[in-house]
């Protein structure tokens, strides 16, 4: 499509303005946009991700790296590091930095504890014992979400069975 400005080159640049309701429509190459105004649209628009996740963690945490640097043996990443492009450089900075970066974890994710899946060579008696009980629990309300629509759709042998479903996982607890 040829700018309809010029009618010579190329439009590159589609502009869509909405006044009181009537929308109207210009399609533009770079050298007429850039005459009209155009050119420098995302000029002060910048995505700086450093500077946003520096945000999480705030002027205290600055105050919190302090004049000594503490850094990571494993990768060498400090703190410092961290404030300043928002990544952590390793997973033993987690265990290093812990008491640093708690408050920004409590406060990006809302928890501290994992609660997804755990790969099966890292499941031991606790964590498989956990799971189970953690399944059990789901399990049970979700019979007691099927009880209470066979009781509402008055189907009350099905809400029997389940009743007595539930009971057995209840005692198997």
């Amino acid at each position: 499509m040829l700018c309809q400005n010029c009618s010579k080159r190329e439009a590159t640049t589609h502009i869509k303005r909405v006044v009181n309701g009537e929308a109207t429509e210009a399609h533009l190459c770079q050298e007429c946009a850039a005459k009209l105004g155009y050119d420098n649209f995302f000029d002060n628009f910048s995505l700086n991700l450093p500077d946003i996740f520096s945000s999480f963690f705030g002027d205290s945490a600055r105050a919190l790296a302090g004049s000594r640097t503490d850094r990571c043996e494993k990768c060498g990443c400090s703190f410092d590091d961290i404030v300043k492009t928002g990544m952590v450089g390793c997973a033993d900075c987690y265990d290093k930095f812990f008491d640093k970066l708690l408050p920004s974890i409590q406060r990006i994710h809302g928890r501290t504890r994992h609660v997804g899946s755990v790969p099966a060579e890292q499941l031991t008696e606790t964590t498989a014992t956990e799971k189970k009980e953690e399944t059990a629990e789901e399990k049970i309300a979700s019979l007691e979400a099927e009880m209470k629509k066979a009781i509402d759709a008055q189907n009350f042998e099905q809400a029997a069975v389940l009743r007595d479903k539930i009971k057995e996982l209840k005692e198997d607890k």
